[in-house]
């Protein structure tokens, strides 16, 4: 295989490294989309950092397509590839809680559940995602949006710092005081400038909180909506959720004879003072007659995880999205056209608020541009069927091309499709340009291209 063999490979890392020989090969090379299936030339199963270098320099030397995988969610499935090597950092896991300074330090293959299971001991936490199984350090090179961001920021606005390896083999510790452009770029640049194998995150007071899912007809759908984006632009800081769309799953809370059948919904975590929750989700309650809803006090951990068994491995995936500066009428009147005609309990629509904390940061200070926005809505198309690929992707695709028109053209690259790559400097609009620079320094041969790519 060139200059390096899979043997050399195999003598230098502590972690195993699986070859299409090997019994496990088919387990290695899986990752949580479905519709992906590629066949890499070697899976490292990374044991620590020198592990990561030694598959870096790898592929750098024998001219092979490099995937990092972390949690493995990428929707258009950058974790793995055809021919090449890919750095798997799956059992880098683990997170270490520094109490007193309230921050943590998280593996490259850590979870959002891993994370939060360790700093909810303290009474700590940061911005994660929505789903617990999503990697810690995809969502935050990506950005970061989740049920803390209005009164948090972005998780990559938690970032302290960051250890990386870069494409010449080079480790280096990316932060405010070191390689302060290479930190800049980690913090919505996604996977475009090197693998970075741990992340240290700074912690705030949230343990309990009070929130849960809120159920409304599909008639209400146009009011909720535009209450919810009024609502929203002033409210609680320590108030995040979103609207969303959803096929009604078996749960006890739900009328058993309306499982299964579309839902406007708001999924509500108020994170102040918990005696204040009742009346803080007073407003969700006043948008609309509710239907149904599971709302009350909880760790945050668990309102973390709660959607978790809808987006189990082995699904079909095939995502858009996009920015907003509001929720108008006739976005509106796109989302309530095409929400309802989710095709599967799995797919969803979600349409996060983005305002509050983040709003505090200047467009220009992280990789993320789009702080004038005050919505990320995801169009989440997710199905247990191949045979349905075709018919659900067209939805997804006529959703989006729908709701386009009324939203900015640029979209957060965590829920980007293989096929958004010439919306990449879109994506980070006035700060493209610096990213161009800062990949030609540390990366100038493109090694790290398995991503939304930013070309040197």
């Amino acid at each position: 295989m060139g200059k390096l063999s899979i043997e050399q490979l195999r003598e230098g890392v502590r972690g195993a490294v699986t070859t299409p020989d090997d019994d496990a090969y088919d387990q290695a090379r899986t990752v949580h989309n479905a519709m992906i299936d590629k066949r890499p030339a070697a899976v490292v199963h990374c044991a620590n950092a020198g592990d990561v270098m030694a598959a870096v320099g790898f592929a750098r030397e024998n001219e092979l397509d490099l995937a990092v995988r972390g949690g493995g969610h990428s929707v258009p499935g950058f974790g793995t590839c055809d021919g090449g090597v890919v750095a798997d950092l799956s059992r880098m896991r683990g997170v270490r809680v520094d109490p007193v300074r309230r921050t943590a330090r998280a593996e490259g293959g850590a979870t959002w559940g891993d994370f939060n299971a360790a700093t909810h001991a303290f009474g700590l936490a940061t911005t994660g995602g929505i789903i617990s199984t999503t990697g810690v350090g995809g969502l935050t090179l990506g950005g970061g949006i989740g049920y803390l961001a209005r009164g948090l920021g972005l998780s990559c606005d938690n970032l302290i710092s960051a250890d990386v390896v870069t494409a010449d083999g080079g480790f280096l510790i990316a932060s405010e005081e070191e390689n302060d452009d290479l930190f800049w770029a980690l913090r919505g640049g996604g996977g475009n400038f090197g693998a970075v194998t741990s992340l240290e995150f700074r912690l705030s007071p949230v343990k309990d909180i009070y929130g849960g899912p809120i159920l409304y007809e599909l008639e209400d759908a146009a009011t909720v909506l535009r209450s919810f984006g009024e609502y929203i632009a002033d409210a609680p800081e320590e108030l995040g959720g979103f609207p969303a769309f959803q096929l009604a799953p078996p749960l006890p809370f739900i009328p058993e004879d309306r499982h299964g059948d579309p839902f406007i919904l708001v999924v509500a975590c108020w994170a102040g003072p918990l005696e204040e929750g009742e009346s803080a989700l007073q407003a969700f309650h006043d948008f609309a007659p509710v239907v149904a809803e599971h709302v009350g006090p909880m760790p945050y951990p668990a309102l973390n995880s709660a959607f978790d068994a809808l987006v189990p491995p082995g699904l079909q995936h095939y995502w858009k999205a996009n920015f907003v500066a509001e929720l108008s009428d006739a976005a509106i009147a796109a989302h309530v056209k095409y929400g309802p005609r989710l095709p599967a309990v799995n797919s969803t629509v979600h349409i996060y608020p983005i305002n509050g904390a983040c709003h505090r940061v200047a467009p220009e200070a992280t990789a993320f541009a789009y702080r004038d926005c005050s919505f990320a809505p995801v169009i989440a198309g997710m199905w247990p069927d191949p045979a349905a690929n075709e018919a659900n992707i067209a939805w997804v695709r006529d959703y989006y091309a729908a709701t386009a028109p009324h939203a900015e053209e640029g979209g957060y690259i965590n829920f980007m499709a293989a096929d958004d790559q010439d919306r990449i400097r879109a994506n980070y609009k006035g700060n493209y340009d610096r990213l161009v620079e800062v990949k030609r320094k540390y990366d100038p041969g493109n090694l790290f291209h398995l991503n939304q790519n930013i070309a040197p």
